[in-house]
């Protein structure tokens, strides 16, 4: 797998959610590599990474992957953080033991069948409007524009992407080869095994996050061991972007706190 690695100290990993890249995590990336050491991961089939014949597109084929990607860099249990599906993504692999904390941003999974239904259409119609919106640079351009075309779902602040990142988003949304199937897998799934959960855990939701309501964190916090619960008022349900310092000290200061109880 394509991986970002920079920084030092304690392991830390980023896990972008369907449709995404560890580009996405770019926002922050300069407040986190001061105190950690940062890994952004291309999940297989996304953003640089190729999809692996031997690695299924489901969470589980996910995790096996990061595990292996993780165990080749000589990290064991690092710090998690994971939006969306890779918010259920770090879970998964925190119910496995190989996280020492996770911070989850408005992590996928816990839908009921009407908000299933919805998410899917929406993700399904982003992407394949991102096929081809991925080869007109132009219509990224202006925040305005971005919001028309349906950015208003993912992000509060569409104007805070340069017009290079959010031409970038696109092509990694568009560009997808494991989108489709990754996204029919997830339909009428949702997150299994949380009880077995033992790390801290933190779940964040934006308070404009239009994509998966809320009250889907309350399922998370009571299914989920000592898990803590924190809105991040002002942004939307990929909110790296839309206020960096928030997330960058959201992340730092929960994964600070974890360190000390796993030390």
């Amino acid at each position: 797998m394509s991986v970002i690695r920079r920084g030092s100290g304690p392991p830390l990993v980023l896990l972008h959610g369907i449709g995404g890249s560890g580009r996405q995590w770019s926002p922050v990336l300069g407040v986190l590599e001061r105190e950690f050491d940062v890994l952004a991961v291309d999940l297989p089939g996304f953003g640089d990474s190729p999809a692996m014949p031997d690695v299924p597109t489901t969470i589980g084929g996910q995790a096996e992957a990061v595990a292996r990607a993780l165990d080749a860099g000589g990290v064991e249990r690092p710090h998690l953080v994971g939006n969306s599906s890779g918010g259920w993504l770090a879970l998964e692999l925190a119910r496995r033991g190989r996280a020492r904390s996770v911070v989850g941003l408005a992590p996928a999974g816990m839908w009921s069948p009407l908000e299933d239904r919805y998410r899917f259409s929406l993700l399904r119609s982003a992407h394949y409007s991102a096929k081809v919106i991925r080869h007109f640079p132009g219509l990224t351009r202006t925040a305005a524009r971005r919001w028309m075309l349906g950015w208003w779902a993912f992000m509060a602040r569409p104007g805070r992407w340069s017009p290079a990142e959010a031409h970038a988003q696109m092509q990694a949304l568009g560009g997808a080869e494991s989108f489709m199937d990754f996204l029919r897998w997830t339909r009428g799934r949702t997150v299994e095994g949380l009880s077995d959960v033992r790390c801290p855990v933190l779940i964040a939701w934006g308070s404009r996050d239009l994509l998966l309501p809320r009250r889907q964190a309350d399922r998370f916090v009571r299914a989920i061991p000592g898990a803590e619960f924190r809105l991040l008022r002002g942004v939307g349900h990929v909110p790296m972007a839309d206020d960096p310092e928030l997330i960058g000290s959201t992340v730092r200061d929960f994964a600070w706190r974890a360190e000390a109880v796993v030390a």
